[in-house]
C-alpha cells in the first residue's frame, strides 16, 4: 500500500476494482443463478465503499469535534 495515501482511499479504489470485475463477471455468465449471485456480491462491495465513504466522514467530523474542544480549552487558561 502506498503510504503517501490515506487508507480510504486506498480501500475505495480497491472496491471499484472489485465492483468492476463483479460486473464482468455478472455480464459474462449466463447461468441465472451465477448473476443473481454476482449482483448480491456487486451490491455487498457497493455498500461497503458507501460505509468507507460514511467512516472517512466520522473520522473528518471528530476532528473537527476535538479541534474546537482544544480551543474551548485554551480560552479559558
Amino acid at each position: 500500500m502506498d503510504k503517501s495515501k490515506p487508507h480510504g482511499q486506498e480501500l475505495k479504489k480497491e472496491l471499484d476494482a472489485l465492483i468492476s470485475r463483479i460486473s464482468a463477471l455478472e455480464a459474462a455468465s449466463a447461468d441465472r443463478e451465477k448473476k443473481s449471485l454476482m449482483g448480491v456480491l456487486k451490491v455487498l462491495a457497493e455498500n461497503q465503499k458507501h460505509f468507507v465513504d460514511e467512516f472517512e466522514h466520522l473520522k473528518k467530523a471528530l476532528d473537527l469535534t476535538m479541534v474546537q474542544i482544544f480551543k474551548m480549552d485554551q480560552a479559558k487558561k
